[in-house]
């Protein structure tokens, strides 16, 4: 039986991961998690928040999806789309999401990502 997300992996192109080191530590504020020698040979790295993991391995060929993206949750919304902002991000409200805030970033190698907080009531 299904109990978690374990974590989220995304693609990215092969070479891009000094980019996103920059981007998921020095934007975002995560922490690089080291990969087992087996995997670190192959590319790419991790990233943790609190109990989330964010995957990124190298593919050849790479293209962002338009749609596929995952849904962070984040705790006071406001701030932390200033942080970003503030961080050369760049962050695209979007309210269509009933009982939430939300808005969407994309990392360096054009990877879409949600951030939400649902809305006290």
């Amino acid at each position: 039986m299904i109990s978690a997300v374990d974590h989220i992996q995304l693609a990215a192109p092969p070479g891009s991961e000094d980019r996103l080191r920059a981007y998921y530590v020095d934007v975002l504020g995560m922490t690089e998690l080291p990969k087992p020698p087996v995997l670190a040979a192959r590319g790419g790295c991790w990233f943790q928040a609190g109990a989330v993991q964010l995957h990124l391995g190298m593919e050849d060929g790479f293209r962002p999806s338009k749609k596929a993206h995952p849904g962070l949750r984040v705790t006071d919304i406001e701030a932390y789309a200033a942080q970003l902002e503030a961080r050369g991000a760049t962050v695209t409200w979007d309210g269509d999401l009933p009982g939430h805030r939300r808005f969407y970033a994309y990392d360096p190698v054009g990877n879409r990502l949600e951030f939400l907080e649902p809305e006290a009531g």
